[in-house]
């Protein structure tokens, strides 16, 4: 274990083995900390944070804060981390509002300079935050998205597994599965590329590509088409898909022509 002689560890928190945390870095009270984590320059751990292990938090970078919600009464709540994360510079991650409440993100994930991740959110594994990228709070973003640089997401918004957002992108509804989103909540493609780079099989992203036809190509309302994809299709890719729009409660993302990539 390596401990800069500026940092301020609260003898409170626990730390793993092999922790390195450096210069004026501040560690408070309640906080876990897994084995082989590195707690770079200047970063800020508040209370109610557990981080896993392989991690990587680089400077300025302020982790389990306080929620930017006035609905926060100071109760306790929590931010729960989980392996091999990277977090780059000047990143904030906010715990739960709600008492009891946490925001929670998997493994793997690569967490890029000045995005900010609000209270409540829940981000699976692998996924990618481009240069100030900006979730609200109570946002879930599935498993090896990619949220580009600049690209903002409103409250209780979810993004599927596999989503790309387009730089700059306004998302305010949700994003399914696989496809790829730009602008102001609007739907432009399926993700094929993502879904070659996730080894999907050809089978698999030919059903992704008639679904995406179906849901956004055609006549149908998204219930009648939802149900079409469901009886012709039974991939648990595709099942995913149709479970993800029938519990979608702000609505999904519109279609805006263009080309659509070939498989």
């Amino acid at each position: 274990m390596s401990i800069h002689p500026t940092a301020i560890v609260d003898k409170g928190a626990k730390l793993g083995t092999n922790v390195e945390i450096g210069p004026y870095t501040i560690v408070q009270g309640g906080v876990e900390i897994g084995d082989d984590t590195k707690l770079w320059q200047n970063v800020f751990i508040a209370t109610g944070t557990t981080i896993g292990n392989a991690c990587q938090i680089h400077m300025g970078a302020v982790i389990g804060h306080e929620p930017q919600d006035v609905a926060f009464t100071g109760k306790p709540s929590y931010l729960k981390i989980g392996d091999r994360n990277i977090i780059r510079e000047f990143v904030t991650i906010h715990r739960g509002t709600q008492e009891g409440s946490v925001t929670t993100l998997g493994d793997d994930n690569f967490i890029m300079a000045l995005c900010h991740i609000a209270h409540n959110c829940r981000l699976g594994n692998k996924v990618i935050m481009a240069n100030n990228a900006m979730l609200a709070g109570y946002v879930e973003v599935g498993d090896g998205a990619f949220i580009s640089a600049g690209c903002v997401v409103h409250q209780f918004v979810r993004l599927g597994k596999l989503v790309l957002a387009s730089a700059s992108s306004r998302i305010s509804k949700d994003v399914p599965p696989y496809m790829i989103a730009e602008r102001d909540s609007m739907v432009a493609s399926y993700n094929v590329i993502g879904l070659r780079r996730a080894g999907h099989d050809p089978a698999v992203r030919k059903q992704i590509k008639n679904a995406f036809k179906i849901l956004y190509c055609s006549d149908l309302s998204i219930k009648n088409a939802v149900e079409k994809i469901d009886s012709e299709m039974d991939s648990p890719e595709i099942k995913y898909l149709v479970d993800f729009i029938r519990t979608s409660e702000r609505g999904i993302c519109s279609f805006r022509k263009r080309r659509v990539y070939e498989l």
